[in-house]
């Protein structure tokens, strides 16, 4: 019922890219999440005290921690909804961010302490009273987790919300240690080996500690300033493509200020001889469209391009093939031709991946070294003028 509910919430507002509708929607999903859990975990705890087994209030712990979480959740959802400031003029929807790691924090606090608890358990076991009830419980408790993966996914597909989207990843892994639990608890019955439950407990909290260092990673990378998606790198360069008049499109940059507070800037290639006017014009175009859109906040640079040259298209094919067969993750762009009486001079750029700019393998000069000495063998009296640069949105250049 409840999921019903939310799907007609959603069918009924598509504008999830505005801040309020996705709040609103990550609000949803929390409170459902934190009722869920706080059942979830009083079950298994009161289950697991009243049975001795370490095991059955090691995973209520986990759901204990996965409700805390979603309070922490929460709360970023309300903070980074607050609207830009004077001293946060790029918004606050970081909050979700920081959010994410006070949550993958708090699960590695939960993994420590019940490993310790579960370790004990180890060297003096204790026997553990098995009853139908507490098969009942860790059941239910995989019905309903299920039922929360469907429901985060769905909702954090829906809003983009990177956060609901971890939470549906938590749950299905929720899923598969409770079930692990339920079948210590019967071999443990059927085997009489009580060491079994505290065995299991340290594969439960093993299980939360490797969730939690892997949940510290993701919420850390957007925070350092991780590399931008690939298919959004691809999509803003099509998009931008599509568009009368533009030829290329380079020095691309994403700046990720939280969930649907993201900038852009980059350079637009476009015939010198078109009108001025009608180039500035199709940029706007471009810049508005992506706002209202994708979302992003655009900042296009107009670079003209000479076309119509003969020299510099066979130069430009010349180089873009040469390139491919050196590194395909490279490209090269603004390229131009300045002649002389004893040689001429062909300046451009070449962007490479971050780390070619500083490895020992020097992977970037030896590149800019090879272009120019193509260049050279193939016209002599040609000298490369390059400028070799880090591409901060890397993507395969056809």
């Amino acid at each position: 019922m409840i999921q019903f509910l939310i799907q007609t919430f959603i069918k009924n507002h598509e504008k999830t890219e505005d801040r309020a509708v996705r709040t609103a929607y990550g609000n949803l999903a929390c409170i459902v999440s934190v009722v869920c859990n706080l059942l979830l975990a009083g079950g298994k705890i009161a289950v697991g005290v009243l049975t001795g087994s370490v095991a059955v209030t090691a995973d209520g712990m986990n759901n204990l921690s996965d409700a805390s979480s979603n309070i922490v959740s929460l709360l970023g959802f309300k903070l980074g909804a607050r609207p830009a400031d004077s001293e946060h003029p790029y918004g606050h929807a970081r909050y979700e961010y920081l959010a994410g790691l006070a949550v993958s924090v708090m699960i590695l606090v939960i993994g420590v302490e019940l490993l310790k608890e579960s370790f004990a358990k180890v060297l003096h076991p204790t026997a553990v009273d098995f009853n139908w009830v507490m098969v009942a419980v860790l059941a239910a408790s995989i019905l309903v987790k299920l039922w929360m993966a469907r429901l985060n996914h769905k909702i954090g597909t829906d809003i983009e919300s990177e956060t609901l989207l971890a939470t549906a990843a938590d749950a299905r892994n929720d899923v598969i240690t409770t079930a692990a639990v339920l079948a210590a608890t019967v071999l443990t019955k059927l085997s009489g080996f009580t060491r079994l439950d505290g065995l299991m407990g340290l594969g439960v909290a093993a299980f939360i500690l490797y969730s939690g260092a892997s949940l510290v990673r993701d919420t850390i990378n957007p925070l350092l300033g991780a590399a931008p998606d690939p298919e959004l790198v691809e999509h803003i360069e099509k998009k931008a493509m599509s568009y009368p008049g533009v030829l290329g499109v380079h020095d691309l940059m994403i700046h990720d200020y939280g969930p649907g507070s993201r900038l852009v800037s980059f350079h637009l290639e476009m015939d010198s001889k078109d009108d001025v006017m009608h180039s500035h014009d199709v940029i706007d175009r471009i810049e508005r469209d992506l706002l209202v859109q994708d979302g992003l906040i655009a900042t296009i640079h107009f670079d003209p391009v000479v076309t119509g040259d003969p020299h510099a298209d066979e130069l430009k094919a010349f180089l873009q093939q040469e390139i491919r067969k050196l590194e395909p993750l490279a490209n090269i762009h603004d390229l131009r031709i300045v002649p002389g009486p004893t040689h001429t001079n062909v300046i451009f750029d070449c962007a490479v991946p971050a780390e070619y700019m500083t490895d020992k393998q020097h992977r970037g000069v030896r590149l800019v070294s090879a272009l120019r000495n193509s260049v050279q063998e193939k016209w002599p009296d040609h000298f490369c003028v390059i400028k070799l640069e880090p591409d901060y949105a890397p993507i395969h250049h056809e």
